[in-house]
């Protein structure tokens, strides 16, 4: 049945809203794109966690190998270090939820600024972990064949500071895209690209930020508190 010429047309607001982009042809709604593109994200976010999954089995099957030496290479770990960069992580990721808070009530700009803040935490996160590999190396606690240290020559405490800069180099490599992923969506949210009614990539981001967080959560008892 077809609406009386006096029923006023609805407006979809996602669809009038100045921001929104394109609608796939797949989709017949703005809402069931959104949802497609969180689910493609969360999908990719368990693909990574496979990766951290399997080092964390490598790690496991070589520390039930060399309890000891690796019992002895965490003793050498700073875990000051440690635990500061797990509060800075946990800050950073209140402060994007509050920025995705914030740009789903329509504060773009709000949202702009505390991402910008996530980011700044973020930096912080890598100056200290890059204090920390400046600390390692120059006691000679290198990966690999690259290993010095005369304290503690044993094979398993090779190995678990070679595992050790895989693991977390790989996590740092993750901060780094995050960081610039954030800076893309803080850039848009302080063009007002984003409204509260289109922001996936805001909250994309915000899940990746996550993830890293997630995975950080658990490298700190596994590389720092375990000994």
């Amino acid at each position: 049945m077809s609406a009386s010429p006096d029923t006023p047309e609805v407006v979809d607001p996602a669809a009038a809203s100045p921001v929104a982009p394109g609608l796939g042809d797949q989709y017949d709604t703005y809402a069931r794109q959104h949802r497609a593109r969180l689910f493609g994200m969360w999908v990719f976010l368990v693909s990574e966690l496979l990766i951290f999954a399997g080092l964390f089995s490598l790690y496991a099957a070589y520390r039930a190998e060399y309890g000891a030496d690796f019992a002895a290479g965490i003793e050498h770990n700073n875990a000051t270090y440690g635990t500061i960069n797990t509060l800075v992580l946990i800050t950073s990721s209140f402060t994007v939820a509050a920025a995705v808070h914030a740009v789903r009530g329509g504060r773009t700009r709000t949202a702009a600024r505390l991402l910008y803040v996530t980011i700044a935490i973020g930096a912080v996160f890598l100056v200290i972990k890059g204090l920390e590999y400046s600390t390692h190396l120059h006691e000679g606690f290198a990966p690999g064949p690259y290993y010095s240290n005369t304290e503690l020559p044993q094979f398993g405490a090779r190995m678990f500071f070679t595992l050790y800069y895989i693991a977390t180099g790989l996590h740092g490599l993750h901060v780094v895209v995050g960081l610039g992923l954030l800076a893309f969506v803080a850039w848009k949210a302080h063009r007002l690209r984003y409204d509260e009614y289109h922001h996936v990539g805001v909250e994309m981001a915000g899940l990746y930020w996550h993830l890293v967080d997630v995975i950080w959560i658990f490298l700190w008892p596994v590389l720092y508190l375990m000994g």
